[in-house]
Parts: structure tokens; sequence; C-alpha cells
């Protein structure tokens, strides 16, 4: 795999000299017309990339203006061949679970083994079919939850895309009303509160909102505090809705990324991935974890 990864980072450096390449296109041999493939199918193959070696997806970067958000890894295609050149023996491993797209952003839900199993949500944003900008958070793979939820299972399939922007005002209002400012009383607005059938895929949390319930309880017993204070993206399509926000868990700055499922104006399944952020001092990067365009 290191062999794989040097050559990759070779490949890095011509496409570097390539100022605007050309989305790829592939060619159906039933069909005259080539199809452009969609920038979530393009986020989708560079993930899988990893896995696979495979060279072409790395051509979907625009070398020129390719900023990094993982406060691990150094700006630009440079940073991007180096974690590829450190890859492990036997490589990385990328499952994709979920992928969908809102506008120029794609957000991708993955089980990685990268530098051990981890999960890991994605956002890539797209310039004219390029990849100029990603942000991600990780998290190790646990056990599965008191529920017997994993972190990734459920359902994965696309539906009520003329409802998308309604399911992202009210996931938006509710990390706003319910995680921010705290007001439980309003939860039956987002969560049917008269039902415990909502899915809950947080490895310390129970289904229902008395599993919730209940995590709450333990975590002020210990003394630990869950708190949100920013949100700075909320990207969806149909009834998937992913909010990205910044707070702290027990006292440490922390990079919240929430995915909803929605049904019938109602939220009813919940994965999530919450990660520390590492201090200035460590940061490899000085693009910040949250700048998001206007």
């Amino acid at each position: 795999m290191k062999k794989t990864g040097i050559v990759l980072v070779l490949i890095i450096t011509a496409v570097a000299c390539r100022s605007e390449k050309k989305s790829e296109v592939i060619t159906n041999p039933q069909k005259p017309e080539k199809m452009e493939l969609s920038n979530k199918e393009k986020g989708v193959a560079l993930l899988r990339s990893l896995e696979t070696g495979d060279q072409a997806p790395v051509g979907y970067i625009n070398a020129n203006k390719y900023i990094q958000h993982n406060l691990s890894v150094a700006d630009g295609l440079e940073g991007f061949g180096t974690v590829l050149q450190n890859a492990p023996e036997g490589g990385f491993k990328a499952d994709i679970v979920r992928a969908y797209q809102d506008g120029d952003y794609v957000f991708i839900h993955t089980i990685y083994d990268f530098f051990g199993p981890k999960i890991g949500f994605d956002v890539f944003r797209f310039e004219n079919g390029l990849i100029v900008e990603h942000w991600d958070n990780l998290i190790d793979v646990a056990p599965p939850n008191p529920s017997g939820h994993t972190q990734t299972n459920g359902p994965t399939k696309l539906t009520d895309i003329d409802k998308t922007e309604a399911n992202k005002t009210m996931v938006n209002d509710f990390v706003s009303t319910i995680l921010m400012k705290g007001e439980m009383e309003k939860l039956g607005s987002f969560i049917d509160s008269g039902v415990e059938n909502y899915i809950q895929h947080n490895p310390a949390i129970a289904d229902g909102l008395s599993g919730l319930g209940k995590a709450l309880e333990g975590m002020a017993k210990q003394g630990v505090a869950m708190e949100y204070k920013t949100i700075h993206k909320v990207l969806g399509e149909g009834n998937f809705v992913l909010a990205i926000s910044e707070g702290t868990f027990d006292g440490k700055p922390t990079s919240y990324y929430d995915l909803f499922r929605v049904a019938n104006g109602k939220i009813v399944e919940h994965w999530d991935v919450i990660e520390t952020i590492l201090p200035e001092s460590d940061w490899k990067n000085t693009n910040g974890k949250f700048n998001f365009p206007n």
C-alpha cells in the first residue's frame, strides 16, 4: 500500500500542474453521449480510492484551490498526499454507508479503518465540478448502544426531496431550541413525545425520549456537561439532514456532527460523530474546523 501511496503522491503532483481539470466522464457503450458523474459520485469515488488505490478520483480535486479543514492534516494536496504516503500496512478501508448532496456540498457517512476502526462524516464543497474544500469528523468505533444499534446501521433510502428545505429548517430549530437553549418543554415539536420509536445510534444512548433522558441524567450525575454553542452549517437532501455544530463536552472544545432522519415533519432517527477539537498548537493547517463560505 505504501508503494501505491507514493504513486498517488506523484499523480497528485501531476494533477497540481493542471489549473482546471475537466470533470471525469463515463461513456455508455449503448449510447453515443457522455455522462458526467454527479458531485456525490465523485465524493464517494474519492473516499473509496483510499481503499482501492484507484488513481482517477484524485483528479476530482482542484489542485490550486483545495482547502483542508481536518486539523490533523496539512493544507492542500500535499497534506492529502502525506496521509496516503503514511498508510498503514494493508492500507485504509472505507465502507460508504450514506451519501447525500445539497447544492455544491456533498456529505458522506463512512465506516473507516483509518489508523484504527473509525466512523466518519466527510463534507466536500465543489466548484465547477471539482472539490475545493473538505471538512470532517471522526470517532472510534464503539460497541452497539443499549438498544442494540450500531453507529451506522439503519435506513439509507432518500425520500421527500421536495421537503428538503423544510426539514433543514426544522433541524436547525431543533438544535437551536433544544440542544443550545435547553428548552426541553418544546421537545414534542420536533420529536413525537408520545412514541418511544425514536431510534438512536449514539453509542451511549438508548432509543426513545426515555433513553435520551436517562443518558442526560447519567451525565449530570457524573458531572459531565454537553453544551452546543454555535450552529455552523446545516446540510440536507430529502429526509436526511446533517447539522454541524460547535460546543464543549466535559469541558473540552468539541465538534458535533449530527445526522437526522426526518419523517412527517418530525425527527425519527439520529446518528452522530462527536470529536474533541485539537488544541491550536497541534493544528497542521490554519483553516479552522468550521470555516464555511457564506
